[in-house]
């Protein structure tokens, strides 16, 4: 799988990893698993992501350090490789910029749809998260460079990508890479679920009762939303990275099919959309400028709120 993929990554003397922004576990993990891999076969890199890193995942800048992309710097690249993510608007403005500069661009990834741009790419929709795939690329190179801090970056972003193993995404191999991460990193699964779902500062779950309470059901009970607004960020001191998780309340509602959380987001609406269903939630979003899984997916809408709410809940209903 990574054969062209190794060939020709290896051949650069210096490598920029960009991750997408409002990062999540996956992508994180990919990234710094990537670049620890790279710099162990000799390659001088380095990481970018134009967000903060999430409060629960600082955790990684221990292992390898991401910084905010400096357009100025793009230049001193031979090459770039951007992780969970096919598309680089996803990356940010500034990656948007590296395909300007006539030097190849990677890509490793589980969404569909690629762009065009790419020199080499590894991409499988059917693999449960991005990580599953980097694990593969040192399976496949030398699994003996797995140490603590790969194994522990990728085996967070196998949890996190799917709900702790709960998704249809997990397969037989999901589960081989993730014990054998656990064997060869010397470390036990909670070292990694205590980081990032038991150490919630206070005012996120003041932020979470209030997001509870705006819970709705549509189309009988099959659809469920919940809203987070401005106000509820200013009451609780909160941010969007704050929201991390949300979305899975609304889908766990008895009957529920599949689910739109909506985060008031500067002058647009912020769309995740979850499914435990035949509903193909990476079809509804695409109606919205977004796009993902059939599970899982992201979208924008240009507002107000009511708005969103009302034109993204009558574009699921036709898939019912």
């Amino acid at each position: 799988m990574f054969k062209n993929f190794i060939s020709k990554i290896l051949q650069h003397q210096k490598v920029a990893v960009f991750s997408h922004v409002r990062p999540d576990g996956d992508c994180l993990g990919s990234q710094v698993a990537l670049c620890l891999w790279l710099q162990k076969n000799g390659v001088e890199t380095s990481a970018f992501n134009e967000d903060s890193i999430p409060e629960n995942m600082g955790w990684l800048l221990d292992f390898f350090p991401i910084s905010k992309p400096m357009e100025a710097e793009l230049s001193n690249f031979d090459a770039f490789v951007v992780v969970d993510g096919n598309a680089l608007h996803r990356f940010g403005e500034t990656a948007e910029k590296i395909s300007e500069l006539g030097k190849p661009v990677y890509m490793i990834d589980h969404h569909p749809d690629p762009d065009d741009i790419f020199e080499e790419f590894v991409s499988e929709v059917e693999a449960s998260s991005t990580c599953e795939l980097v694990y593969r690329l040192y399976a496949e190179h030398d699994p003996k460079q797995i140490d603590e801090h790969a194994a522990k970056a990728m085996y967070l972003g196998l949890v996190t990508d799917t709900g702790s193993f709960q998704f249809d995404s997990v397969k037989p191999g999901t589960l081989h890479a993730a014990a054998d991460l656990l064997d060869r990193g010397g470390f036990t699964p909670n070292q990694i679920t205590e980081k990032i779902y038991s150490s919630r500062p206070l005012r996120q779950l003041k932020l979470l009762s209030l997001a509870l309470d705006t819970i709705e059901l549509h189309a009988g009970g099959k659809i469920s939303t919940i809203t987070i607004t401005r106000d509820m960020f200013e009451q609780t001191g909160t941010s969007n990275e704050d929201t991390e998780g949300f979305v899975q309340y609304p889908l766990s509602v008895e009957g529920v099919k599949a689910c739109v959380l909506f985060r008031e987001d500067g002058d647009r609406i912020k769309l995740s959309l979850r499914s435990q269903s035949d509903i193909d939630v990476n079809k509804w979003a695409r109606k919205f400028n977004g796009g993902g899984h059939k599970k899982a997916a992201g979208a924008w809408h240009s507002g107000p709120l009511q708005t969103a709410v009302d034109e993204v809940i009558n574009a699921g209903k036709e898939q019912l």
